[in-house]
């Protein structure tokens, strides 16, 4: 029964994670407020923030799963992409540990742990399965045929689709973060009050640039006519570019599912969190006679828990690192 500690630090959150046998045990995430007053994550200040979190993190993953350290079999850490800063105070501290401990270290791509955190509790997707990926920083299309034989079939050519919201936000003058208040504002709207463009872009591959463009367009020319139109209409703003946003990824799984002849679909990445993209897939699948799968939300944004049961299933295969790894700011799929 291998017992994994789960190590992530790829941006401005701090986790630590025991995963026994597949089982995960704990998964404490410290989150960073320190970036509220910038409106963004600072690298510099996030990397401080790590140094700070990482150690009690683990101290209280270990204690939540009631074992002690020399219990661990291995240490899985975030190797990337992220904020190479931040990434450096994980990987630092994954390769101390598991040399005081001399266990094995187990390297993991950030972007497949969030596909691979559909295999965390019991409702479990088989193979092969399509996986919508959409954060802050990543939106792509992922054929899944086995633990780590994963193609990206299609993603974004320019902007993410949580980078779309983020700067939403910022227009709307929400403050950091700004992606959960969008969410909360859409409940109450109608998201049929505005219309916003569609980007025409062939095959499987997403754009959103362009969509950024028209909403900043579009507030700033409304709010010529009135002033108070971003706080008198926040809720049908919100509903509307949320509504858009769903629609452009669920449109291009749709077409992808279809060519590919795959009836399981399933949702990862920090903008999974969204109630509006959660429920749209599962009416899609409901439509199409498909499976579903989404992340409870502790394991949607990021978190080790998705680290831990990746590093679970490589020590199964016997992958393991050297001490002398060291973390990829770019980390090929």
């Amino acid at each position: 029964m291998p017992v994994i500690l789960g190590i992530e630090s790829s941006c401005d959150e701090t986790s630590a994670a025991i995963c026994a046998d597949g089982i995960m045990l704990s998964n404490i995430i410290a989150n960073q407020t320190i970036h509220e007053k910038y409106g963004g994550v600072v690298p510099e200040l996030a990397s401080r923030v790590h140094q700070q979190n990482i150690i009690p993190a683990v101290q209280q993953a270990i204690f939540n799963a009631k074992i002690n350290k020399n219990d661990i079999d291995a240490v899985a850490f975030t190797r990337g992409p992220g904020l190479l800063g931040s990434l450096l105070v994980g990987v630092s501290f994954a390769k101390a540990f598991a040399l005081a401990q001399n266990i094995p270290l187990i390297d993991i791509n950030h972007m497949q742990a969030h596909v691979l955190a559909h295999f965390i509790g019991d409702h479990k997707p088989e193979f092969p399965f399509l996986c919508l990926t959409v954060s802050g920083g990543h939106t792509q299309i992922v054929l899944v045929k086995d633990y780590f034989d994963m193609e990206i079939i299609g993603q974004t050519q320019d902007d993410a689709a949580g980078e779309a919201l983020d700067k939403t936000s910022k227009v709307l003058g929400l403050p950091y973060p700004g992606g959960p208040l969008i969410d909360k504002y859409a409940r109450l709207g109608n998201p049929n009050a505005y219309h916003f463009p569609e980007p025409q872009i062939p095959g499987y591959d997403f754009s959103f640039s362009g969509l950024k463009t028209a909403i900043l367009y579009f507030i700033r020319d409304n709010e010529k006519l009135n002033p108070d139109f971003k706080e008198e209409h926040m809720a049908d703003i919100c509903a509307s570019v949320e509504k858009r946003i769903t629609t452009i990824l669920l449109n291009k799984l749709k077409k992808a599912a279809k060519d590919y002849g795959v009836n399981a679909i399933a949702l990862a990445g920090g903008v999974s969190a969204n109630t509006g993209l959660r429920q749209g897939i599962q009416q899609l699948a409901d439509e199409q006679g498909w499976k579903s799968f989404i992340p409870a939300f502790q394991y949607c944004t990021d978190n080790a828990g998705m680290i831990a049961i990746a590093g679970y299933h490589k020590y199964l295969k016997g992958e393991f690192v050297s001490q002398e790894v060291a973390p990829l700011a770019r980390m090929p799929f």
